[in-house]
């Protein structure tokens, strides 16, 4: 299937407003340039070099120099936030008071449990849809294990989510050396794979137990005298209301790793899992080919485990680093704001429970105990 075939529809062209275009937006430029029917029409990017590189992925854009004159642009339809973590806050309230058009927003929502209650209150009165950035669910593997987890395994009761990576990018600025910017690591890294836990058990978590620490990563950086803070490995353990069980391991000085991303879901009936390499462009020559994503079918006392390739077109495979799941991404946020659909896949709430997932794993390292949710809700 060819990328021309993937999005079609006689519907007007909706054009976006861009806030933030480093690393992350820059992605979602390139794949906003891969749909039918849209195109962007303003970028906020405060720093030189990413407009400039922005400007390659969108050569019509209108470059503005604040979020008050994009937000004054009258072609913009809807927004998306690839700002720095710290600042995804203030801009929605900035622009609920301005011009509340339907966003798309980079996860996490928020870095900060104080900012819970911000969020609560933006969410009750903010008219028009918004949808948090989860891109892990729409990797082709993953999101073939959530459609048919539930029939392979007869209802999941443990779930594991393995990433072996490399380390942070560099980003501008440096933001994502530190905790107070990202929210740290399990917030800024693993709010997907918290959110990932919740959509596959159908169920929200009660208590996070978990140990982690920075082994190896910046530790020889330093930035006006203060050495980054992030975490770069970790375990987290997290219990459902359901009674399902969840697990996660991170480690992020593991380049060469065969996959990135290993999910497996266990329940009564059997077992799937899904294998997800990493970006193409990180890929060792030395290792061969890249390895094809792959879904595994194992039910009880079976032959042997089905294994199922799961491939991506090439054209949004090569337009991130995220096995082509922002594409899809954007293709339901599209159908969103075209009043295609009713709802976001992706809610505040759905947002909000993942951060405050990240942040009891924060803690609970830091604390070195037990974080039982209520600590959080309670904030809210």
């Amino acid at each position: 299937m060819t990328t021309e075939t993937l999005v079609r529809g006689q519907t007007r062209t909706i054009t976006y407003g861009i806030i933030g275009c480093g690393m992350m937006g820059q992605e979602h430029l390139r794949n906003i340039a891969l749909l039918d029917n849209a195109a962007v029409g303003a970028i906020f990017e405060p720093d030189a070099l990413m407009r400039v590189r922005a400007a390659q992925f969108a050569p019509d854009a209108r470059f503005v120099d604040n979020l008050d004159a994009l937000l004054d642009i009258p072609e913009i339809d809807c927004l998306l936030i690839a700002s720095p973590n710290f600042r995804h806050v203030e801009q929605l309230q900035a622009i609920a008071k301005r011009r509340p058009l339907p966003v798309l927003v980079e996860k996490p929502l928020f870095t900060d449990p104080d900012h819970a209650a911000a969020v609560d209150a933006f969410a009750a009165s903010y008219p028009a849809p918004v949808w948090v950035a989860m891109e892990y669910r729409y990797m082709p593997p993953v999101a073939r294990l959530l459609e048919e987890a539930e029939a392979v395994t007869g209802g999941i009761k443990m779930l594991t989510i393995r990433e072996n990576r490399f380390p942070f990018l560099d980003k501008v600025g440096s933001w994502n050396r530190f905790n107070r910017y990202t929210g740290g690591t399990f917030v800024e890294k693993c709010c997907h794979f918290f959110d990932l836990m919740r959509l596959a058990l159908k169920s929200d978590p009660v208590r996070v137990m978990a140990m982690g620490g920075q082994a190896a990563n910046h530790l020889d950086e330093s930035y006006s005298g203060e050495t980054p803070d992030i975490l770069d490995h970790g375990y987290v353990l997290v219990a459902f209301e359901n009674g399902a069980k969840a697990m996660l391991e991170l480690c992020m000085f593991a380049e060469g790793a065969r996959y990135q991303e290993e999910i497996s879901a266990l329940g009564p009936s059997g077992k799937i899992e899904a294998l997800v390499p990493g970006p193409n462009r990180f890929w060792p020559p030395h290792l061969g080919a890249a390895p094809v994503p792959q879904v595994i079918y194992s039910p009880r006392n079976p032959k042997g485990p089905r294994i199922r390739e799961i491939p991506v077109d090439p054209a949004i495979l090569d337009a991130g680093d995220h096995n082509g799941s922002t594409f899809y991404q954007h293709l339901g946020f599209l159908e969103l704001v075209r009043g295609q659909r009713r709802a976001p896949d992706v809610s505040v709430l759905d947002g909000k429970w993942a951060v405050l997932m990240g942040i009891a794993a924060q803690r609970s390292m830091a604390e070195r105990r037990v974080v039982e949710l209520s600590e959080l809700t309670a904030l809210t």
